[in-house]
Parts: C-alpha cells; structure tokens; sequence
C-alpha cells in the first residue's frame, strides 16, 4: 500500500513531466485499438518518427527560446529559405555535401544571432523582430526558388539524410541487427546515467525515490524503448533522421542540464532582473539562445529538404507553429524558465501521432486542425492551473 501511495504522490509531485509521457502511452493506445494495430505497425512508427524529426529538432531550439520569455515566427521559413540555399549549392554550385551542411549550419547561426542583436542589444520584442524575419525569408524564399519553382536534388548522400537508414550489418529473426544493438546501447546508458544521478544525490543526502519506485521507472522506461527498437527493427531500422534527432537531444539535454550555460539560460527564463544583478550576461545569454535556434532551424531545413529531395517554394510553412505547440505541449512554460528538451521532442510526437493516427481513420483535414488547437489549448490551460496550484 506504501509503496502504491508513493507512486501516486509521485506523480503527482512531477505531474508536468509524467502527463506529457502518459498522454503519448494513450494516444499510441487509443489509436492502436481503433485502427487494430495498424498505428504499431513498423513501416506507420518508422515514418511517424521521420516525419516528426525536423519539428522535433525545431522545437528543441524553441524550447530554449520560450525558457528566456521570448519567441522565433522567423524559423519556418528561415529553415525553408536555408533548405533552399543547400539545394542550390548542391545542384548549381557544385559544392560537395559534407561543405553544404556546415555552410548552412553557420549560415542558422548568423541568422539567428542577427534576431538576437534585434532583440537583446536594440530591445524589439522578439515577436515583432522574428515577424519580420519570417516575411524577409518568406521573400527570400520565392525569390531563390522564382525560376523554377522547385529545385530536385540528386545528391545521394544528402537524400540519405531524410531518406537513408543506418547500415544493417545482418539481421536476427528478420530484425535489423545494427537498430538492435542501438536501442540496447541507449538503454544502458540511460540505466547508466540515471543509476549514477541517484549516487549523487545520495552522497550529498539529497531526497530520493525509493528503490522500488526507482527500479519500476527504469523498467517501464526501458520497456517501452526496448518496444520501439523491436518495432523499428522489423522495418528498416533507424533511419539517419531518427539519429540526428537523438544526437540534438542528448546534446541539449547535456547542455541544459550539466553545464554552467545550461544554469543560467534558466535562470534568465525565471528572472531576468534577478540574473543580470548576480552577474549573468543576459544579452549574452539571449544572443547564444536565438544563434542556437537558427542553427537548428537550418538542420531542420536540411532534414526537409533531403526528405522531399528537393528544395520548394512552400517549404517551411507553418513549421513554426509546430515547433511552439510541440514545445507546449511537451512541458515549457509560457511564463519562461521551466521546460526540458525532452519534454519538446516527445510533445512533437505527441503532435505528429495526432496526425498520423487521424489520417489512418480518414479524419477529415478541418477536424484535424480543430484537435491539435484543442491539444495545444489544453497544454496552455494545464500549465496555468499547475502554477497556480504551485503558487
């Protein structure tokens, strides 16, 4: 009964970070009943996730960028806008890709450092400043793409970033050995790293779960990734997309969480007033939080464009507002200084299973608006009323 109790209390203590995972479990359930288990199926999981990558890694960057208490219109269309610039250097310019991606990764950050001197340095509101930017590379967008409207690539290694999957090496019982060996490898390390959070704080005689309660979260959560590789491994494995998302996750996540930057981009987040007089740089802080989301805006606009193989005039639409709903509905705050990077990437699945579970049931497209908004609304509404409760 104790042990039941704790649980409860549990999650009813960490509620902001557990209900966006117990959403994702009873969506992945409702839609699994109702389409019988077509919404499981390896091919539905593996382009759900390829599907969600260049959102998730947006919504990562605008994590950060909603933590400060500001926020980026700009990046869908700067990601299209860069896509573009990859596919004419890649088809017209003659540039090899493994110059094509750094070049347009530096190409994200200038742009988005030049938001952040709009903002921290000349003190435009970042809503006015990343509209501005989203109707200069909505321009500039028609007008590198005017001639022929749609700019195909045939660069295969680039093709592989949004199409290709990692080598299989051999197969075991019809599963892709090579995504097997991944999904046990992540489990380690996440058993690993969680195991060692919970020594430290130990040692230092901090509060902590009890060992039952600790044991049953890395099962479930083991569980459930062990479920996703075998479901991913009867397909084609893990696609080169899914690892660019992971990568940006485990960075960022690293970074917010174990480094002295990661500290202080919260602190500004909770009060900015109060980090500038204990000696935080908040322009720095704000140029390095805006430089970061165009950066990954322009590795969302690579992971577009290799998806679509080619570099479009509408490309980038919307993409903005699905990196804001994926943050929200994955635990930011719209009061700043509270959200974690992976909180953004499962609200981006959140997002994308939406999506995808609707069109398996051939829900019409004006429906499918009206829920993700109702979704969103509902993300805002329950983070009002959890600090409320808090406060």
């Amino acid at each position: 009964m104790n042990f039941i109790q704790e649980a409860k209390t549990l999650v009813k203590v960490n509620i902001r970070d557990y209900g966006m995972y117990i959403a994702l479990f009873v969506i992945m359930l409702a839609f699994s009943i109702m389409t019988d288990g077509l919404f499981m199926s390896s091919r539905n999981i593996s382009n759900l996730l390829d599907a969600t990558g260049y959102t998730a890694v947006l919504a990562v960057g605008m994590t950060l960028v909603i933590v400060i208490r500001h926020i980026d219109l700009s990046v869908g269309f700067a990601a299209g806008f860069m896509g573009a610039i990859a596919a004419i250097l890649l088809t017209q310019g003659g540039v090899p890709v493994y110059l094509t991606i750094p070049i347009i990764l530096a190409l994200g950050v200038v742009i988005g450092m030049f938001n952040g001197v709009l903002v921290a340095s000349i003190g435009i509101p970042s809503f006015v400043a990343s509209l501005a930017g989203m109707l200069i590379f909505r321009g500039a967008l028609l007008r590198v793409t005017e001639k022929t409207g749609t700019i195909n690539i045939k660069d295969e290694h680039f093709n592989a970033i949004g199409n290709g999957f990692i080598p299989s090496g051999a197969e075991v019982g019809g599963l892709n050995l090579s995504s097997l060996i991944l999904g046990v490898v992540v489990i380690a390390l996440y058993v690993y790293f969680e195991t060692s959070k919970r020594r430290n704080k130990l040692k230092y005689h901090f509060e902590v779960v009890s060992s039952r309660i600790f044991a049953l979260k890395l099962v479930f959560v083991s569980a459930i990734v062990a479920y996703i590789t075998w479901i991913i491994a009867g397909y084609n494995g893990f696609s080169w997309t899914v690892i660019v998302m992971l990568g940006v996750v485990v960075v960022y996540h690293f970074l917010t969480t174990k480094t002295v930057l990661g500290r202080h981009i919260y602190a500004v987040g909770s009060n900015p007033e109060a980090a500038h007089l204990s000696g935080i740089n908040v322009k720095k802080i704000t140029y390095f939080v805006f430089g970061s989301m165009g950066m990954l805006a322009a590795l969302s606009g690579i992971l577009f464009t290799a998806r679509l193989q080619s570099a479009t005039t509408t490309a980038g639409t919307l993409f903005e507002l699905d990196a804001i709903a994926a943050a929200y509905v994955g635990g930011v705050s719209s009061a700043g200084g509270v959200g974690k990077v992976t909180g953004s990437i499962i609200g981006a699945i959140v997002m994308a299973s939406l999506t995808s579970g609707m069109n398996l049931m051939g829900v019409g497209i004006s429906y499918q608006y009206m829920i993700r908004g109702g979704v969103l609304a509902a993300a805002v509404i329950f983070d009002v009323m959890t600090r409320k409760k808090r406060g």
